[in-house]
């Protein structure tokens, strides 16, 4: 079983996609700089050089505006998996999807992950900006499961389900723990390693 490539988006919806993706960088960094709860929407917009209406035509709250650029990393280490050989069985593609889109490279820079601290930083004082990173985690998981089962259609689907569940909670979880801290991008103490030492707690690995 073979995964079916995505239907080629129209202009209109690539040039929304795109705009959003630019406010969405945009309140990042005002997030990371200000903090969530002293940025208005209005100030969003400006940075942006939208107009509020265009804003919220876009965005539905002034933290669901970051959503697009949380949804980039989710949607490039799934698209990492996809291309993964899982011959040698399912557990160890997730590992090795995982710790090569969490690594600065191709996928993102250092800076893209420094961007990613400053932003999660926010997380803990801001209920509405929590949402919208769990929102984001529980959908990327669900655009898991089906993938999933297109790299090993002979596995249970619950044992999907639950590994699915467990890789998207590590990713969670060690992108969590990693901003609390200083440490830097790459080495035991980085993303990468931090998520996968969560999976392999979770499924029961070594």
């Amino acid at each position: 079983m073979t995964l079916q490539p995505e239907q080629p988006r129209s202009l209109t919806a690539r040039r929304k996609a795109a705009t959003q993706l630019e406010i969405a960088e945009v309140a990042a960094r005002l997030f990371a700089e200000r903090g969530a709860a002293s940025v208005t929407a209005e100030a969003v917009a400006a940075e942006a050089g939208v107009s509020l209406r265009t804003f919220y035509r876009y965005c539905r709250t002034k933290e669901d505006a970051v959503a697009p650029l949380l949804a980039v990393g989710a949607d490039g280490w799934r698209a990492r998996l996809a291309a993964s050989d899982a011959a040698d069985g399912l557990l160890p593609a997730v590992e090795e999807a995982m710790r090569g889109a969490l690594s600065p490279g191709e996928d993102a820079d250092e800076r893209d992950f420094l961007r990613t601290r400053g932003l999660l930083r926010s997380v803990p004082g801001d209920p509405a900006l929590a949402y919208v990173w769990y929102r984001v985690n529980r959908d990327s998981e669900q655009r898991l499961e089906p993938l999933l089962a297109a790299l090993a259609p002979d596995d249970d689907r619950l044992e999907r389900r639950l590994v699915a569940a467990a890789a998207t909670d590590a990713i969670r979880i060690a992108l969590e723990e990693w901003v609390a801290t200083d440490a830097p991008v790459g080495g035991p103490d980085g993303p990468a390693e931090l998520a996968v030492r969560c999976f392999r707690r979770l499924t029961g690995g070594r």
